[in-house]
């Protein structure tokens, strides 16, 4: 070591040998270490290589440090972390977007959300459970905001039956959670620190009749597209200027397959179902639960499904099943988002998508 004016700290090394511990192939399919870039495929076709950039590790520094705020802030509040199955004899919300598996002499799903376990957990006595866990679900979609593998971060709470305090309850623990995020990130010296936004509470609340008068179509009861969100997201930024908001108070026959959802006797074909919006892309969704058996009963035969096949669920409900409800954040959107990326798939070690099964 000597010092030097040129180098950046003051010093630089002068090795006194260089030993070859692995011999590297050449040409190398794509850059490393120069300004030269390269598609997505070629960088995902190579992704231990693509892994080997230092602004592409930043991302999974700062995807390590959102788990780890997330668990913190949890914990912090009272919850438990649980894993559920993910083999599945039937899915949380039908069969249309489930990937089928051989399981011995029968067939089994891969599992598309941990949500009915979690239901089951509150009939246990686990009043406050949270899952960070892969979730599968078999859309044909193409976009850059879809994969076919996904880490969701779920959460359910027991005797809630307003879904206020379950949007009042998000709010906090993602404030503590990217509060954390962001510093530790800057402890790091992380390039991506600063697009962790923290938020200040409360998210403002805009109910799904509201957004749909916005959209030109008041009385409309359809769920939501790419361009109705982007629309609604215009009007945000123009009244409120804010990145974070809650889309409240859905229809019941938008939310007719999530036939868990609660609906409530004093407000005919309204659920409690509510969408959090980080800039108008969809970070999270949840509401109370239905937690009558009898109502929870019909509610999956109205959806086209047979209860005998969730007999296992069920009977969770059979013993005495307490006021609950929950959500769920997709774990890559934060990601996505937060790093300023283009596309959902550079938010993931190894993605995996309609197409892509390799590396």
């Amino acid at each position: 070591m000597r010092r030097s004016e040129k180098a950046n700290r003051g010093v630089e090394l002068i090795p006194s040998r260089v030993d070859v511990v692995a011999r590297a192939e050449v040409p190398l399919p794509l850059g490393v270490v120069d300004k030269v870039g390269a598609e997505l495929d070629t960088r995902l076709d190579h992704r231990v290589l693509d892994l080997r950039k230092p602004s592409v590790r930043a991302v999974f520094e700062l995807r390590a440090e959102l788990l780890r705020g997330f668990r913190d802030a949890f914990v912090a509040d009272g919850f438990v972390e649980v894993e559920t199955p993910k083999l599945l004899r039937q899915g949380a919300e039908g069969g249309a977007t489930l990937f089928r598996v051989d399981y011995f002499d029968g067939v089994a799903f891969l599992a598309q959300s941990p949500q009915l376990y979690k239901q089951m957990l509150m009939g246990a006595g686990f009043e406050r459970v949270f899952e960070i866990a892969p979730a599968f679900r078999a859309e044909p979609s193409d976009t850059v905001r879809h994969l076919t593998e996904f880490t969701s971060l779920d959460a359910e709470m027991a005797y809630v039956d307003s879904a206020e305090e379950l949007r009042s309850t998000i709010e906090s623990l993602l404030q503590h959670a990217l509060h954390a995020t962001r510093t530790r990130l800057r402890e790091r010296e992380n390039p991506l620190a600063d697009g962790v936004p923290v938020p200040a509470v409360p998210f403002p609340r805009f109910s799904y009749a509201t957004v749909e008068e916005w959209l030109g179509r008041p009385g409309a009861e359809r769920d939501l597209g790419t361009e109705d969100e982007k629309s609604i997201d215009a009007r945000v930024q123009v009244d409120r200027g804010t990145p974070f908001y809650f889309v409240t108070d859905y229809p019941s026959v938008v939310k007719s397959g999530t036939f868990y959802a609660r609906r409530y006797d004093d407000r005919p074909g309204t659920t409690g179902y509510f969408d959090l919006y980080y800039r108008g892309i969809e970070l999270a969704s949840g509401g109370p639960r239905e937690h009558r058996l009898d109502r929870l009963t019909a509610n999956l035969t109205a959806a086209g499904l047979d209860p005998a096949m969730f007999a296992g669920y069920l009977e969770a409900f059979r013993y005495g099943m307490p006021p609950h409800g929950g959500w769920a954040i997709g774990v890559d959107r934060l990601t996505w988002l937060f790093a300023g990326l283009s596309n959902i798939r550079e938010a993931r070690l190894f993605p995996r998508d309609r197409y892509r099964l390799d590396p």
